[in-house]
């Protein structure tokens, strides 16, 4: 799933709780976009292992949800609602493709990491991979209940995100094309050192098996 489907996964809870509590729709609608947005920053290290817990999350949104209904706050409420949306982030990528070059071709097994059984648990691609079409009408369902909620700032926020929804699906591929263009043109210094760095399977990115990528060009 895109980064900006999962921030309007959380908008979607963050609607619902400014329902009831309309006092609190900016801090939640941001504490949303936060915890929709931060498991995906292991980027920079091992992508859907290093901050993405599937079963250990839960331990921090649970009660986190039980001290938010005891004392429900500006900041419980929000620290509720982020932890619940960072929770569901790596739920929610069982539900996409596997991680590889392109995605659509559904060579991969690996979906996220589960530091609870401790392997990678496999894709279900129920929503295609993603920039997929699949994952640009799941965001815009999403975001239609943040539209009709939030007004101002964050409604633009979220108009913005489905613009850059729409921008990455219609570049998705070009955007793997591209990709292995670069890196057949990188020089043999920096493949080296690429080579001395975790393999990118592992760090949840492209195979950099050759073999692997030209099976993939062969098969786009």
């Amino acid at each position: 799933m895109m980064a900006t489907t999962h921030a309007l996964v959380g908008l979607l809870l963050a609607a619902a709780v400014a329902l009831v509590a309309p006092g609190v729709a900016p801090v939640v609608a941001v504490a949303a976009i936060a915890g929709g947005l931060f498991p995906d920053l292991d980027l920079v290290g091992t992508h859907r292992k290093t901050l993405h817990f599937p079963v250990y999350a839960w331990l921090l949104a649970v009660p986190a949800v039980v001290v938010a209904i005891a004392v429900p706050t500006d900041w419980t409420v929000a620290a509720a609602v982020f932890f619940l949306t960072a929770s569901l982030h790596p739920v929610t990528d069982l539900f996409g493709g596997g991680l590889e070059p392109r995605p659509w071709l559904g060579t991969s097994d690996r979906a996220v990491y589960s530091h609870y059984h401790g392997r990678w648990l496999a894709p279900r691609r129920w929503i295609g991979y993603d920039g997929s079409p699949g994952d640009l009408a799941l965001a815009a369902v999403l975001a239609l209940p943040a539209l009709v909620v939030f007004d101002g700032t964050i409604r633009t926020v979220v108009v913005g995100m489905l613009v850059i929804s729409i921008g990455y699906t219609v570049v998705r591929k070009p955007l793997a094309d591209a990709g292995e263009w670069v890196a057949d043109r990188l020089p043999a210094p920096l493949v080296a050192a690429a080579g001395s760095l975790p393999s990118a399977e592992d760090a949840g990115g492209a195979e950099t098996d050759p073999s692997n990528l030209e099976q993939s060009r062969n098969r786009n």
